[in-house]
C-alpha cells in the first residue's frame, strides 16, 4: 500500500500599521495551524525622527524598514514553531502590506533612511499610508488632471488621494531635491518586503493601479508630470517604472540570507506582492460580483468585483484584474474607523468611567459598548463625521476633520461613541450607496478584521445599509488571504479563486438588517449626509482650521529648535 502524500504548508504574512503577523497555513483545505506577532520597534513615526532626531510638522507618518524586516526575523519562525510543522514543507510565503506605504530606495533596494548621511532627513523614511502631508501635492495634481481631462482620471473616481505614490512622491521633489536625487526607486512596501524576500524587484499589479494611476499599460505622461513641476517628468522612467506581477504568480524563489531569517527553506516561492485589503477578499470567498468586503481596522478598505467597468465618483480606482484575474476590482475606503475609537477612548473617557470597566472585568471599549447597546436609536440626540483622518472616499481630502453635532451637558461618554460607530456606518452607506447608483451592484457586505468582534458595531453597519452582513471567519484575514496567494505561487492551485473556496472561509447573514432600526437610521443619516456635503463640499471651514493649527505648529518648532523643522 503506497502512503499518503506528505501534508504541505505555506506561510502568509500581513504587514499591518503597528506590527505584522505570520500565518502558517495548510494547503489543502486552509487550516490555520500557528500563528505569531512581531511589533514594530518604531511603530508609526510622527513627532520626531529616531534616536530624538528632526521634528516633524503635522500630517507626517513615517516608519523604519528595518521593523519589516524584524517581522521575517521574528514572527515568521515563531509562527512555524507554533504550528509544529516541519519547515521543510512548506512550499511558499506570500505578503500583504498597508498601502499605500511607500520605500526610496537605491537601485539595490537599500532604503535611503540606511544610507550613512541620510538618517536625519525625514523624506528618507518611508511614507507610511497615513502619512498626509502631501495633501496640496495631490490638489494640485487633481486640478491639472481635471484641466487637462485626463483620461485616467475616471478610473479613481475623479480625485487623487495625498496616500498614493505620485502626491507623496512630489513632495519629496519639492521638499528635498537631494533625497530626491539620490532616490533611485519610488518602492511601494508590498513590493519592497518581497525584494527582501526574493531578491527581485517585482511591482504588483495591484498597487500599481489603485496607488500608482497605472491603467490600460501606462502611467500619466511626461507631459502632465513636466506640467506639474518642471523637470519631475523623469519620475516615471527613472524612479518608478519596473515590470509588473500579476496576483498570484511567482516572483522568484526564497534567498539564502531570508531562509536564514525566516528558517524556511531555500528556494520556495515567493509570491508577487498584494495588498491587505484587497488580498482578504479571496480569504473571505469574495471573487464574485456584488460582494463588498470591508477590511476593519484602523481604518476601512472596501474592496469588491465585478464585471463591469464604471466610473464611480469618489473611489479609490477600478483595476483589471486588481482583485483577481479577469475581473474589474474596485477599491473604496474610510482613513478612519478603529483609529477614532481608539483616540476617543484614549483621550475623552473620564476616570470613573475606567474604574467601572475594571470593575466589571471589562475593556473600556467593551465598557462603553455595553452602555451604547441599551440606547434606541437617536437616543443620544447626536450625529458624528468620521473624518479624524481625513476623508478617503468619496471626498478624497484628508484636510477634512471629525465632528460631532448635537453635544449638551447631558450627554455622556457612551452616546458619543455611539454616535463615532454610527458616523462609520454612515461613511460606508455613502460608499455603498455611490457604486449602486454608479451602476455597481452591492448585494452582500462582509467584513474582515478585528472590529468583526463588536456586536453593536456591525448590528449598527448591517441595519444603515439594510445589507446581510458576513464575516470572514478568520482572525487573520490578510494573512489567510497571502497564504492563499501563497499556494497559487506555489502551484498548489490554478488560480486564486480556485485556491479561494478551499483554503477561504466566512461565516454568511451573521448579522441581518432589522428594517424598524433602518428606518430610524434614515433620518440620522439624512443629518449625516447634509453635514457630510456642507462641510465637505461647500464651506471650506476644516481646511482653514488645519491650515491655522500646521502654522502655528511650525512656528513653535522653528522657535524652539530652527534646525528640527522637516523639510
Amino acid at each position: 500500500m503506497s502512503e499518503s502524500p506528505r501534508p504541505t504548508y505555506v506561510v502568509g504574512v500581513d504587514f499591518g500599521t503597528l506590527s505584522g503577523r505570520a500565518l502558517v497555513v495548510r494547503v489543502s483545505d486552509g487550516a490555520e495551524l500557528g500563528t505569531a506577532t512581531f511589533d514594530y520597534p518604531h511603530a508609526v513615526v510622527e513627532d520626531r525622527l529616531p534616536g530624538g532626531g528632526r521634528a516633524l510638522p503635522p500630517e507626517w507618518a513615517l516608519q523604519v524598514p528595518e521593523d519589516y524586516r524584524g517581522v521575517l526575523r521574528h514572527a515568521v519562525p515563531a509562527a512555524v514553531a507554533a504550528a509544529g510543522v516541519d519547515p521543510a514543507d512548506v512550499v511558499g510565503i506570500a505578503t500583504d502590506f498597508t498601502a499605500c506605504t511607500m520605500v526610496p530606495t537605491l537601485a539595490d533596494g537599500t532604503p535611503l533612511c540606511e544610507v550613512p548621511g541620510l538618517e536625519d532627513r525625514p523624506h528618507a523614511y518611508v511614507k507610511l499610508w497615513r502619512h498626509h502631508a502631501a495633501q496640496p501635492q495631490a490638489d494640485r495634481i487633481n486640478r491639472l488632471a481635471e484641466e487637462r481631462a485626463e483620461a485616467w482620471l475616471p478610473r479613481y473616481g475623479g480625485l487623487i488621494s495625498s496616500e498614493w505614490e505620485f502626491a507623496k512622491g512630489l513632495q519629496v521633489y519639492e521638499e528635498d531635491r537631494e533625497v530626491y536625487d539620490r532616490m533611485e526607486r519610488w518602492v511601494e512596501a508590498a513590493d519592497w518586503i518581497v525584494w527582501q524576500l526574493s531578491g527581485e524587484y517585482v511591482r504588483n499589479a495591484c498597487t500599481a493601479g489603485y496607488k500608482g494611476i497605472r491603467q490600460d499599460g501606462a502611467y500619466p505622461s511626461a507631459a502632465f508630470l513636466s506640467a506639474l513641476a518642471p523637470g519631475f517628468e523623469g519620475f516615471v522612467p527613472e524612479k518608478l517604472e519596473h515590470p509588473i506581477g500579476q496576483l498570484g504568480d511567482r516572483a522568484g524563489g526564497l534567498t539564502a540570507e531570508a531562509a536564514a531569517w525566516t528558517g524556511l527553506p531555500e528556494g520556495i516561492a515567493v509570491a508577487v506582492g498584494n495588498v491587505d485589503a484587497h488580498v482578504s477578499a479571496p480569504a473571505a470567498q469574495a471573487t464574485g460580483t456584488g460582494q463588498m468586503v470591508a477590511i476593519m481596522g484602523t481604518s476601512t478598505c472596501h474592496v469588491m468585483s465585478a464585471d463591469v467597468l464604471r466610473e464611480v465618483p469618489g473611489m479609490c480606482g477600478v483595476v483589471d484584474g486588481g482583485i483577481v484575474a479577469g475581473s474589474w476590482g474596485y477599491e473604496a475606503g474610510q482613513s478612519g474607523v478603529g483609529d477614532i475609537f481608539g483616540w476617543f477612548v484614549r483621550t475623552a473617557v473620564p476616570p470613573a468611567y475606567v474604574a467601572a470597566a475594571e470593575a466589571a472585568g471589562e475593556s473600556v471599549h467593551e465598557h462603553l459598548t455595553r452602555l451604547a447597546s441599551a440606547q434606541e436609536v437617536g437616543e443620544h440626540g447626536l450625529v458624528a463625521l468620521d473624518w479624524h483622518s481625513g476623508n478617503r472616499s468619496v471626498l478624497v481630502d484628508h484636510q477634512l476633520s471629525g465632528l460631532v453635532v448635537g453635544l449638551t451637558l447631558a450627554t455622556r461618554p457612551e452616546d458619543v461613541y455611539r454616535a463615532l460607530l454610527e458616523a462609520t456606518a454612515f461613511g460606508t452607506r455613502v460608499i455603498v450607496e455611490t457604486f449602486r447608483s454608479s451602476g455597481v451592484p452591492v448585494d452582500e457586505f462582509i467584513v474582515a478584521g478585528g472590529l468583526a468582534r463588536n456586536h453593536l458595531l456591525m448590528q449598527v453597519y448591517a441595519d444603515v445599509t439594510r445589507l446581510p452582513l458576513s464575516v470572514l471567519d478568520s482572525a487573520q484575514g490578510p494573512a489567510l488571504g497571502s497564504a492563499i496567494h501563497a499556494a497559487v505561487a506555489a502551484g498548489a492551485y490554478p488560480d486564486v479563486p480556485s485556491a479561494a473556496k478551499s483554503m477561504g472561509k466566512v461565516r454568511r447573514g451573521v448579522f441581518l438588517p432589522d428594517e424598524e432600526r433602518a428606518q430610524r437610521y434614515d433620518a440620522l443619516f439624512a443629518e449625516y449626509v447634509a453635514l457630510h456635503d456642507h462641510f465637505g463640499r461647500t464651506v471650506p471651514a476644516m481646511r482653514r482650521l488645519k491650515a491655522i493649527r500646521r502654522a502655528a505648529v511650525e512656528a513653535r518648532l522653528a522657535r524652539e529648535t530652527p534646525a528640527a523643522v522637516a523639510r
